[in-house]
C-alpha cells in the first residue's frame, strides 16, 4: 500500500507469517520479520511513518533487503 511519507513510499504486511515490507522513497525495499500484527496495524496508522519506523521498527527485528 502506497503511503504519504517523506521517507517511506509503501507499506506491505503478511500477518501469517509476521513479515513486513517497507519500500523506501529512494526504490531500497526491506522485509522485516516476526513484527507483531499490532505494530504493523499502528505503523500503517502512524501520522509520520519515519518517525514510527525509526523508533519502533528499525533496530527491534531482524531484517533483509529484497
Amino acid at each position: 500500500m502506497h503511503v504519504d511519507s517523506a521517507a517511506i513510499r509503501a507499506i506491505d504486511y503478511t500477518p501469517e507469517h509476521g513479515k513486513l515490507f517497507v519500500t523506501f522513497q529512494d526504490g531500497d525495499e526491506y522485509v522485516y520479520v516476526g513484527v507483531p500484527e499490532r505494530v504493523s496495524r499502528a505503523f500503517f496508522r502512524a501520522p509520520s511513518k519515519g518517525r514510527f519506523f525509526q523508533r519502533l521498527i528499525r533496530d527491534r527485528y531482524p531484517y533483509n533487503r529484497v
